[in-house]
């Protein structure tokens, strides 16, 4: 079972996107690398795919969730440049094989990196990288960091209706204590770059909400008939933290980027 089951809808309306300084350092990653190829890994309903659609000409978007890939068929289709190819394939990264002879100017991992076998997935990723490519791993805070007073009153709510630990589907989410740079440096990619993008973002009750069911810790079903209660209980904690429903985020996107050593 997936861990996103029922969360589709939200995800695709309220997960942030990709800002365009993300895009923009993304596709100075891979300079004048021809063929443009993108290989996006756990891409969920295509958020960093529609970033860079016209900026690669051949993409291939990989997740194991066929819910989400026919929510960014639908969403990218439509907006594929003339000219442009775009593949979306039900696999785990720990399982995927590009077609024979492809390879990648860049892979792209958001928001998705602690989910995967690390080690495995870069090691495969070896054969799937094309000479002078790259990978990027990047992603930003969610608001199980807190870190602001009206983050930290709404993941007290969940803790409230689902308990301490954050749940990831049935079971609970086991953290990734490393560094993504270290682990990187440790993989066939070892020349690594981070650098970090600042942005702002503005949320209502609504968009909170939204979000919220569109992760794997507070997915609609794990509050079975309680949902009503958590909803009217978001509200409540939201309300001391502003007069007009709006409410001011600072995050940033951490990126690091990955090369193989210079020879």
């Amino acid at each position: 079972m997936s861990l996103f089951r029922g969360t589709v809808g939200y995800y695709r309306q309220y997960r942030p996107g990709i800002p365009e300084a993300v895009a923009a350092i993304l596709d100075q990653a891979v300079g004048r690398h021809t063929p443009r190829r993108l290989l996006d890994i756990g891409t969920g309903t295509g958020l960093v795919v529609e970033a860079l659609l016209d900026r690669f000409t051949d993409i291939i978007a990989i997740d194991n969730d066929g819910e989400m890939l026919a929510a960014a068929e639908q969403a990218l289709m439509p907006a594929l440049p003339e000219g442009s190819r775009l593949t979306l394939i039900q696999s785990t990264a720990e399982q995927f094989s590009p077609p024979p002879g492809w390879t990648a100017g860049l892979v792209t991992i958001c928001r998705a990196f602690h989910w995967l076998d690390q080690k495995a997935v870069l090691a495969r990723l070896d054969n799937q990288v094309a000479p002078g490519g790259a990978v990027a791993i990047f992603g930003d805070s969610s608001f199980w960091a807190a870190d602001s007073p009206w983050k930290q009153a709404v993941r007290a709510t969940i803790h409230e209706f689902l308990g301490e630990e954050r749940r990831a589907g049935q079971g609970t989410f086991q953290h990734h204590n490393r560094p993504y740079s270290d682990i990187l440096a440790e993989s066939p990619f070892p020349e690594v770059e981070e650098v970090s993008v600042p942005v702002v973002r503005t949320w209502t009750t609504e968009s909170v909400l939204g979000y919220l069911y569109s992760t794997s810790f507070a997915a609609p079903h794990l509050f079975g008939d309680r949902r009503p209660a958590f909803e009217q209980a978001v509200k409540e904690a939201l309300a001391p933290f502003s007069d007009d429903d709006s409410f001011r985020e600072d995050n940033s996107f951490l990126i690091r980027i990955g090369r193989r050593a210079a020879s």
